[in-house]
């Protein structure tokens, strides 16, 4: 169980400091008290994401996410009186698809937190895992002559075996390697994922097909899938991913980094020939794609069968049929292995443990 102390937080904390804390104790909540360690309110890790999707300036106080929130359909915490039973405390769970629940005594004063994760020893997370690992890495050649990308050591094992740990991490026990460039090293490296704590199949694309192409080779199943890039680093955390894709009742959740763009100049406002404004040398900020989906098994069927067929391209059809395409912000340490100098700064990353 983990120790109350490391989820709670004061009103008058910034929503950075909250996402620290949310990182820190890896449970997925921060509780906000008062002096007495009255509750004030929670705020969960879907919290902070949809509060960065909506432009709101991280270095606020928590107290205006609370305040932002008291207006929506669920504005104050969902408790339970300390000594509640387990078994209330998972019927509860169920019903309102919660992962914690703050359990408080007679005054309001925060005691405990019911975790799903303790009520649930043997915790599995219900997804199957897909990782795109058949690329060339042709841009970070020579290192990739004799090797596939990701197979490319970060510290001291290879990238893909750091990507397999952390699903194994996050209680996901069943993944697809989509293999075509060097396949039977990472084969060889593997085997069938038992010494890795997971079970392995492989998926051989005898021709390069594609971020989403390779999905119409592999088994179905009645789990969502969870497709990850086989050249990414990160520390998402895929239970939120998770819960935030049945939350908002997606067919397809994407994960998005936001990415600033500083602008070296003056940007003129123009109406016709009339200048109507300057802003001077702006950061303009969007949201690129992080190699990260997850998607409900039905929209497999919208790939082609043995046709190469990129994730962009399966976005803008799901999004022009009109199905429920979601964003989903990566706040966590995240970085695509594109490039020589991406790679360099992985390894460094890794040396300075800040992975």
């Amino acid at each position: 169980m983990v120790e109350l102390a490391r989820l709670l937080v004061a009103p008058d904390v910034s929503i950075r400091q909250v996402m620290t804390c949310i990182d820190r104790n890896a449970k997925g909540i921060a509780l906000v008290v008062d002096h007495e360690r009255r509750l004030i309110g929670a705020v969960t890790d879907g919290d902070i994401r949809r509060a960065i999707l909506a432009g709101l300036d991280v270095d606020l106080s928590v107290q205006e996410l609370l305040e932002r929130r008291a207006s929506t359909l669920y504005p104050g915490p969902f408790t339970a009186p300390v000594g509640t039973p387990n078994s209330e405390l998972l019927r509860m769970m169920n019903e309102w698809t919660l992962r914690h629940i703050p359990l408080v005594d007679e005054v309001g004063r925060v005691v405990g937190v019911a975790l799903l994760s303790d009520l649930v020893k043997e915790f599995e997370l219900p997804l199957t895992a897909v990782v795109m690992a058949g690329g060339y890495g042709t841009r970070l050649r020579p290192l990739t002559e004799d090797l596939p990308k990701p197979m490319l050591r970060v510290g001291d094992r290879p990238l893909l075996e750091l990507i397999i740990k952390q699903l194994r991490e996050a209680g996901i026990r069943r993944v697809n390697l989509t293999t075509h460039y060097k396949a039977e090293t990472i084969a060889r490296h593997f085997g069938d994922g038992r010494d890795f704590g997971v079970e392995i199949h492989y998926v051989q694309e005898n021709q390069p097909l594609g971020t989403a192409g390779a999905l119409s080779l592999i088994d179905a199943s009645d789990a969502p899938l969870l497709v990850i890039n086989g050249d990414i680093l990160t520390r998402v955390n895929f239970t939120a991913m998770r819960d935030f894709h049945r939350e908002h009742q997606a067919e397809m959740t994407v994960a998005v980094r936001q990415y600033d763009f500083h602008v070296p100049y003056g940007i003129i406002e123009t109406h016709g020939v009339a200048v109507t404004g300057i802003l001077e040398k702006p950061i303009l900020r969007h949201f690129i794609n992080a190699g990260i989906y997850l998607l409900n098994p039905e929209v497999c069927r919208f790939i082609p069968d043995g046709e190469s067929y990129d994730m962009p391209d399966l976005i803008s059809r799901l999004v022009a049929d009109g199905h429920r395409v979601v964003s989903f912000p990566v706040c966590e340490y995240w970085l695509d292995i594109g490039q020589h100098e991406d790679y360099q700064k992985a390894v460094a990353d890794i040396e300075n443990e800040e992975v």
